[in-house]
């Protein structure tokens, strides 16, 4: 009977287990690759042998040792450490050319995985500058309005901003990585990104932050593709240390924008860099994004912006009106805070509205003016005032019994108080003059018209009178 030799049949099995173990890493290449990139950098690539410490793999030529160290290092490494050991070291090896053999091509080793994929700066082309400028100058592209002391924090988006500050602390370093902050429009998705980039500069100058929406990234790739300089493209976005990107829901249908985006999200993951996205939904709901960029925007923490609350809505009201120069009276801006339901931009346009229109028409900020004005520029819900509801008003106002104030009694207090309840009848319902009339006394539609210029009159002369009437007005308006 032939005995086998020993040493051989054990290294037939160790070149078999090592075979196995770079399939598993093919796997794992695979789910973070596209098909085509799967199938054109790493299917031709075989494993030749495995000492224990060096791994060497045959490529087919020097072109692919130098793609693969540019662009695949980052996730590759933690791939081949995790499944082959920490102290692996990689080297390439390149098939004969014109009979000579190529000399192998050494890669990573230990903490030095970034030493054969090192990048001139100042050869990537930066989309945000003019053609031409030499020096990359990474301007950040964030508002100086949007930072932590301006956004209003409330019940509706306090864990956003929590987060969003953890972050900017410690950019890269937390377990928000990256940060999906979602909600309607308006509600101050854009602002809080762009306070965590603020923030992050004051923080640490030294880091690259970047603001973009979706729409000028993808109209940067597009340039670049057609310019043929993808790679620097793609390399510039490599460089940046936190990159929020705004807006990501319009990536929906862009293939070939997803992909190159991919790339980038998997080099900064794991490079430790931070991403802060923002979207219109959470990342369950987007259509037409791919199903492995979705799963890693679901990574780190996704967290929603409401509309915010009645108490927010005052602080916001507030915070805003200080910003604009001009005190609000607490009436307004409850009855702001009460009535308008719209988002956060709508609140900051509608605030603005009504203090340049009582600037230009001259008048006193009030309750009045601000549902004249602010009917024209928001929905808020109306409240139906009646002739018996002012009249109801003015009575408690003045202490009046119902009863008193609809008898044929004619004492002066009485008299001023129907005449003031005729005045506003005229001013805040659509009834007719006998209706009113009617309604107060049963008087007819000339008392109402002489108590409306008896009132206007008073108006005009006596200070105090003109207090007491917009007093109850707001009672009217407000009730």
């Amino acid at each position: 009977m032939h005995k086998g030799n020993p040493e051989k049949e054990m290294l037939s099995s160790t070149n078999t287990a090592y075979s196995d173990v770079w399939q598993s890493c093919l796997s794992r290449i695979r789910q973070q690759t596209s098909e085509e990139e799967f199938t054109k950098w790493f299917k031709p690539i075989v494993p030749l042998d495995f000492d224990g410490t060096t791994l060497r793999l045959r490529v087919p030529n020097e072109s692919y040792v130098s793609h693969i160290e540019k662009n695949y290092i980052p996730f590759l490494r933690p791939i081949i450490h995790q499944l082959f050991g920490l102290k692996t070291r990689l080297r390439y090896a390149i098939p004969r050319v014109d009979a000579e053999r190529q000399p192998e091509t050494p890669s990573f080793s230990g903490t030095n995985s970034y030493a054969a994929a090192q990048q001139n700066a100042a050869n990537i082309k930066n989309p945000f500058i003019i053609p031409g400028i030499r020096k990359i100058v990474i301007d950040p592209q964030l508002n100086p309005n949007y930072c932590f002391d301006t956004f209003v924090e409330g019940e509706c988006n306090r864990l956003t901003r929590s987060a969003g500050l953890a972050v900017a602390i410690n950019p890269g370093k937390t377990p928000f990585n990256p940060l999906f902050i979602y909600g309607d429009s308006g509600l101050g998705k854009t602002h809080i990104a762009q306070a965590i980039g603020m923030e992050v500069k004051q923080r640490h100058p030294d880091m690259k932050v970047l603001y973009v929406s979706t729409n000028k990234f993808q109209a940067q790739f597009q340039n670049a593709a057609t310019k043929g300089e993808l790679n620097d493209f793609i390399h510039f976005y490599q460089m940046i240390d936190v990159l929020i990107i705004d807006d990501i829901q319009e990536l929906a249908g862009k293939d070939k924008t997803q992909n190159t985006f991919f790339n980038i999200f998997n080099h900064l993951h794991l490079s430790f860099k931070q991403l802060i996205i923002t979207s219109d939904k959470p990342p369950v709901e987007l259509k037409d994004v791919e199903q492995r960029l979705i799963t890693r925007f679901k990574w780190g923490l996704s967290t929603q912006l409401l509309p915010p609350d009645y108490q927010t809505k005052l602080k916001i009201i507030k915070s805003k009106a200080v910003k604009l120069g001009t005190e609000l009276p607490e009436d307004v801006i409850a009855f702001m805070a009460q009535n308008i339901t719209a988002n956060v931009r709508e609140i900051e346009g509608a605030l603005s509205s009504l203090i340049a229109n009582a600037s230009f028409l001259n008048r006193k900020i009030t309750v009045p003016l601000a549902k004249e004005i602010l009917k024209v520029y928001v929905k808020y819900t109306r409240k139906e005032v009646t002739i018996e509801n002012i009249c109801k008003v003015v009575c408690d106002h003045f202490g009046l019994d119902e009863e008193k104030f609809n008898s044929k009694k004619r004492t002066r207090e009485i008299a001023q108080a129907r005449q003031i309840a005729m005045f506003l009848s005229k001013n805040h319902t659509k009834a007719p003059l006998t209706a009113i009339g009617s309604a107060i006394g049963g008087k007819n539609h000339a008392t109402v018209l002489h108590a409306c210029k008896a009132v206007t009159n008073l108006m005009e002369t006596d200070r105090e009178f003109r207090g007491q009437l917009e007093e109850i007005e707001k009672k009217i308006l407000m009730k």
